[in-house]
């Protein structure tokens, strides 16, 4: 009785569609909508995508199992789970969990104000007001505006902050639930808005029609980085998000679900993107600048340009606000559980570090654009650098191998048929789990770190 007390006092799910929404919601953000349409492009399209979700499925799905089964199974957050369950020195990956919420929630919240700057502009009609040859430039004011820069981040963290303060069901929860479906909704709508252009035969052809001579072995490795990072995995977020599930909860279909809902977030948000592209000319190809300097272009183009930014912008704001509200749950869980501290003051006070720590990403494109810190990076390239390159591949990979090797089968087997759920496809991930995730995984920490 004072076990299932301890956990209501802590949070839990109101019902499974919220813990589906919130997770979906943690793995949906700006990697989805920014990264992957430009990374595709980047890549030449179908055969890219279609490794990228092989590997959401042999790597991308054990491996949120296996976070959720022990977020489950312990019921806290990353470093006390890995207390609970063996201690000693791996308590360091849930460290590293907590470490890569602080820091990536630092300067993605400075990326995420680029997305509120921009659907500011897109209200106020700037796009289409502007003559072709000055959008690009709003960018690069931006850029150059320190106080433009801080102030949007400010908003944006302030907006995660109020969230997280509301706690799992009326904070994380009901967010999510509100925000998922829009979100969907207003991707749809820009997607059947591609098909129907110009561009949309041309665009379903570049994103699904496989040309293999163009999957080398950078496009494999990319493919396969981005399908681990886009489903938040090695961040503990899935494992904090898990310890908040009850004993009931079907976590392999969770997971499952989540990952088809991320993996066709990516897809739409292609279908909506190259279409527009290629009606208007414009290269797939454009790198991370399409969604910052090629699409505006093309809104100031096009019929009924002001509206689709407005949808657009609207949309990456809300996949990176779903994000953000995991990143700082993890770092809020641990202060709570181990700390002991009023989730109000971990939330105002985790939120208001991670803020400061974000103002030199904020300044490094102006104001700190001569310092460099990695080699020539500025401070936002060399913290996420560091995050993305060696944070989370670490974690993802201690996460596979303990789950698959040191965590019982009794114990793992038991935490996902918990509550008469059937999972007939068990000896399937304990496999990929034990040795496939942790060689592929391995494999990108290694040639992103530049070991070899």
């Amino acid at each position: 009785m004072e076990k299932h007390h301890e956990k209501a006092k802590r949070g839990l799910w109101s019902s499974r569609f919220g813990f589906i929404m919130a997770s979906a919601g943690s793995a949906v953000g700006l990697g989805n909508i920014w990264k992957f349409p430009y990374i595709t492009g980047m890549h030449g399209g179908g055969a890219f995508v279609l490794f990228f979700i092989f590997c959401i499925v042999v790597v991308g799905i054990p491996i949120m199992i296996a976070e959720m089964v022990i977020g489950r199974h312990t019921h806290k957050d990353p470093v006390g789970a890995f207390r609970k369950l063996r201690g000693g020195p791996w308590v360091m990956v849930g460290w590293l969990g907590v470490t890569a919420g602080f820091v990536i929630l630092s300067y993605y919240c400075v990326v995420a104000g680029w997305a509120v700057d921009y659907l500011w502009l897109a209200l106020k009609g700037t796009f289409n007001s502007q003559h072709t040859k000055e959008v690009p430039e709003l960018f690069g004011t931006l850029l150059a505006s320190d106080l433009s820069q801080l102030f949007w981040q400010a908003v944006f963290m302030g907006a995660t902050v109020w969230i997280v303060l509301g706690g799992v069901s009326n904070g994380l929860e009901r967010a999510n639930k509100l925000m998922m479906p829009v979100l969907f909704l207003i991707l749809i709508a820009l997607a059947l808005h591609g098909l129907v252009s110009p561009g949309g035969t041309k665009a379903l052809s570049f994103l699904f029609t496989p040309d293999w001579q163009k999957l080398d072995a950078a496009s494999m490795l990319e493919a396969m980085g981005h399908a681990f990072f886009s489903l938040s995995l090695g961040m503990g977020a899935m494992l904090t998000y898990g310890s908040y599930a009850d004993e009931g909860t079907d976590i392999p279909n969770v997971a499952i679900t989540v990952s088809v809902m991320d993996t066709c977030v990516a897809l739409l948000s292609g279908i909506a993107i190259f279409p527009i592209v290629f009606t208007y000319g414009m290269a797939p190809a454009a790198g991370p600048g399409l969604v910052f300097k090629t699409l505006p272009i093309i809104f100031s183009q096009m019929p009924g340009g002001t509206f689709i930014a407005i949808l657009f912008f609207l949309l990456l704001v809300f996949a990176a606000l779903s994000s953000s509200i995991s990143l700082l749950e993890v770092v809020v869980a641990y202060y709570c559980d181990e700390k002991k501290w009023q989730r109000r003051t971990a939330t105002l006070v985790m939120g208001f570090l991670i803020f400061l720590l974000g103002v030199p990403s904020a300044l490094s494109n102006h104001l700190l654009a001569n310092v460099h810190f990695i080699g020539e990076r500025n401070f936002l390239d060399s913290i996420d650098l560091l995050a993305t390159n060696y944070i989370l591949p670490l974690g993802g990979v201690f996460i596979a191998i303990f789950t698959g090797w040191v965590m019982t089968t009794r114990l793992a087997r038991g935490e996902i048929v918990k509550g008469n759920v059937k999972f007939h496809y068990y000896p399937v991930w304990h496999f990929l789990i034990k040795y496939v995730c942790p060689i592929l995984v391995a494999i990108v920490f290694i040639s992103r770190s530049g070991l070899f």
